[in-house]
């Protein structure tokens, strides 16, 4: 994982190619003027779903994974909390390949608070539990970009 504040984003590059191809979409572009829904940046290497969604109490949120993509997730409006879970002793179950994503059991290892300000990158494999309630203002308009191995 990687939690970070936006404005250094660019501090990531070199690590992988479709790493660097989104962050420069991201640096070069206002993400609040996307749609809601997929936009495609580099065919299926790399793709940003803008979600409006209502985060939740940790209790009703499970760990998820992804065995093809990363994620770099940013709030758009809005805060929600990221867990972080232990991807050593992790238990994944019910993996949808089509979707690339499935839930894990882990065990806690950190908290991120995301907002407007920063942003966390999930590597392929990482428990994350994002969408967590912060506030009594659970709405979140969210990006999700989607980063092939």
């Amino acid at each position: 994982m990687i939690y970070d504040k936006m404005s250094n984003l660019k501090l990531y590059k070199g690590m992988n190619k479709n790493l660097d191809t989104a962050i420069d979409f991201i640096v070069s572009h206002d993400l609040n003027e996307l749609p809601v829904g997929k936009t495609v940046v580099d065919q299926d290497n790399v793709f940003i779903n803008v979600m409006e969604t209502s985060a939740a109490p940790v209790e009703e949120r499970q760990y998820e994974f992804h065995k093809n993509y990363m994620d770099i997730q940013m709030d758009l409006a809005g805060t929600e909390r990221v867990d972080t879970g232990d991807s050593a002793n992790a238990k994944y179950i019910n993996y949808n390949e089509e979707a690339d994503v499935g839930n894990a059991e882990a065990a806690d290892l950190g908290s991120c608070l995301i907002g407007t300000e920063n942003f966390i990158i999930c590597m392929a494999g990482e428990p994350h539990k994002p969408n967590i309630a912060v506030s009594d203002d659970m709405f979140l308009k969210k990006a999700v970009c989607k980063v092939h191995i």
